[in-house]
């Protein structure tokens, strides 16, 4: 517990990612009940001076409802005018509940193409959240399913709240779920989990993950509920981002009374995902995290010695071999001769172009991040 107290004595800015879970009943409905304990929570570390961000999940769950759909749509068309008409509804209930307190919330819709453009659209997306904290409101961010097709989605709102925590630089990003954390053993929730586990064994939380292993993805299932997607796995994976960010993540339950107030406290609540003990400054992380690398470079040991341990530029004479196809400037994955990624960076050439040159520089060291 005093490690926690010492990692977050000092947050002011937090990310507060909520579950559809969480905002719905037995039958999947929207229940203003759930959601207005959760609004007080929020308040409450408003009101304590703390700059809270919300990525709020529920928009196909409140359309599918209107819609009268008992299944989570599987056609694009279908999911999108889910979207489209539970999105009003849900951000209505926010606007309403927040009033009650006399806080007011602005709504932010993004796809993953709104953040890939560093110089005006990234810049600028991170430039309103910075006003609308320094007014005092409190912004909640969807992904805009209404317009979103798979080559411009964020992929789930764990995904997403990671990337809107490195974004805006939050001290800390917390998931809300419906469950109380990462599982040593996380059969007999209800809850998927890899082949091979004993059911008959108890659950217990893992409190603290210094490292996120293959061990601890090996248990990290999916989701068993109608209208939600991604499940344990899909926060390891936003763990992976956090951490690499040099930013704390917590994952706990969001049906435990004052869950936030007690995490902000440091409480052993839910499962920590330890930070790296350096933030990746905004450029980096940029450059690690909202791309979607356009080819890859397999280097020999040598070169993945000299990026990783010494700190060194990619020299061309360390690539082994150029998958995919790519320009100057694009953002390429770097890996390794058993087609591992370790790094991500800035191609100073296109492939294939100049990568002759033995002496070339590839990607240079300011451009480059490992991951």
């Amino acid at each position: 517990m005093k490690l926690r107290q010492e990692i977050l004595k000092d947050v002011k800015r937090v990310v507060v990612k909520l579950g559809t879970g969480l905002l719905t009943d037995a039958q999947n409905q929207l229940s203003e009940q759930k959601i207005e304990q959760l609004v007080t929570q929020i308040v409450g570390l408003h009101q304590q001076h703390k700059q809270v961000i919300v990525v709020s999940s529920g928009a196909i769950g409140a359309g599918m409802e209107r819609m009268s759909l008992k299944q989570r749509p599987k056609r694009l068309d279908e999911l999108q005018a889910a979207a489209a008409i539970g999105q009003i509804r849900l951000m209505a209930i926010y606007d309403r509940l927040f009033a009650k307190h006399d806080t007011t919330v602005a709504q932010i819709l993004l796809t993953h193409d709104d953040v890939m453009e560093r110089r005006y659209r990234y810049l600028n997306v991170r430039n309103t959240l910075e006003q609308l904290l320094k007014l005092g409101v409190v912004p909640i961010i969807n992904e805009n399913d209404t317009v979103a097709v798979e080559e411009i989605k964020f992929g789930d709102n764990d995904r997403l709240a990671a990337l809107t925590a490195t974004l805006i630089d939050a001290d800390l990003l917390v998931v809300l779920s419906h469950v109380e954390g990462l599982y040593a053993n996380p059969c007999g929730r209800g809850i998927p989990a890899p082949t091979g586990r004993d059911k008959n064994v108890a659950p217990t939380i893992i409190h603290t993950v210094a490292e996120i292993t293959p061990e601890i993805e090996s248990l990290a299932g999916g989701t068993d509920r109608r209208t939600s997607v991604g499940g344990m796995k899909s926060k390891v994976e936003a763990a992976k981002i956090m951490t690499r960010a040099g930013i704390p993540m917590i994952v706990a339950s969001g049906e435990r009374p004052n869950v936030l107030a007690d995490v902000l406290a440091g409480e052993e609540v839910g499962t920590i995902f330890l930070p790296k003990t350096t933030k990746l400054e905004s450029r980096k992380r940029w450059i690690a995290f909202f791309q979607k690398p356009t080819g890859a470079l397999i280097v020999d040991e040598g070169a993945k010695q000299a990026l990783c341990v010494n700190g060194k530029s990619l020299l061309a004479k360390g690539v082994v071999r150029i998958d995919g196809k790519f320009e100057r400037g694009d953002v390429v994955s770097i890996r390794d001769k058993n087609d591992v990624e370790f790094a991500r960076g800035l191609a100073k050439v296109g492939g294939g172009e100049g990568l002759e040159a033995e002496t070339g520089v590839v990607v240079h060291r300011d451009d480059l991040v490992i991951l």
